[in-house]
């Protein structure tokens, strides 16, 4: 199967009721630490604020944040471990009314109150320690 670049980034234009399917793997054991990292950016550049970011270390916590100018806010984490040593999983992001939420592989869910507004998502960035096979963005039809 063919895989896609990461660093992966795509210019969007996300709003209430879009979403993006994300398939992949780890490309490492969890012993060594893999990392993912899924971004909504609001400029289409990597020094933008993020609406949205969701983090996983993979075998140990998943941490969800944003940035405004340049500053992490503050976190909402989570021990959960929904992610499988060496297998592929499937995230499914959607813009809720007042919130994201992060469905694993069809089962656990996350969910993250939106900090700015989801119209201003300009760019998703996918990156750190996965073999991608597919990113899909679904925005929403007007």
């Amino acid at each position: 199967m063919e895989t896609l670049p990461v660093l992966y980034k795509k210019n969007v234009f996300f709003s209430v009721g879009s979403s993006v399917k994300i398939n992949g793997t780890p490309i490492m054991p969890f012993c060594m630490s893999p990392e993912l990292q899924v971004d909504f950016h609001t400029g289409t550049n990597e020094d933008s604020d993020i609406a949205f970011s969701f983090r996983v270390y993979f075998g140990k916590e998943l941490v969800m944040n944003s940035r405004k100018n340049g500053t992490w806010e503050e976190e909402v984490r989570s021990t959960d471990k929904p992610f499988k040593d060496g297998q592929p999983f499937e995230l499914d992001i959607s813009v809720l009314s007042d919130q994201y939420r992060v469905t694993v592989s069809g089962g656990q869910n996350y969910t993250f109150p939106h900090r700015r507004e989801p119209a201003s998502v300009r760019m998703i960035q996918v990156w750190r320690d996965v073999s991608l096979t597919k990113v899909t963005p679904q925005e929403k039809m007007k």
